[in-house]
């Protein structure tokens, strides 16, 4: 089980954005920020680079989903897990979460995979 980098004491529930360092609370997360042991990760965008979103007539639907607090807090727990593939699979059996993966999915997937389904029904 891994504790928290900062006290070593409590399981950590936290991530720094910076240099992604796990801690457990804020007192710890202060004490990371006081000290000069904050560098940031290599993988960790600078400010004033912005993503470029993906937008499309479905982002919508992707952003009313992500006004759920419930759905926040599934993805939370995914992303803080240890184990990630079993954090997903359990998600997975909320539907409000397959709704947000198939929201995520038809962000990314190319339109000509609905052509094909189409094709497969004119046989």
């Amino acid at each position: 089980m891994q504790l928290c980098v900062v006290c070593n004491e409590l399981v950590p529930k936290y991530k720094c954005p910076a240099c992604r360092i796990r801690y457990c609370s804020v007192n710890c997360f202060k004490k990371h920020k006081a000290g000069d042991s904050c560098h940031p990760n290599k993988e960790t965008r600078p400010a004033s680079i912005t993503p470029t979103p993906v937008c499309s007539g479905d982002s919508e639907a992707l952003k009313c989903l992500l006004l759920n607090p419930h759905l926040r807090q599934l993805i939370t727990s995914v992303d803080s897990a240890e184990n990630k593939d079993k954090a997903v699979k359990d998600a997975m059996q909320e539907p409000l979460f397959t709704e947000f993966a198939d929201q995520c999915l038809k962000m990314i997937e190319p339109k000509e995979t609905e052509h094909y389904h189409d094709d497969d029904n004119d046989e």
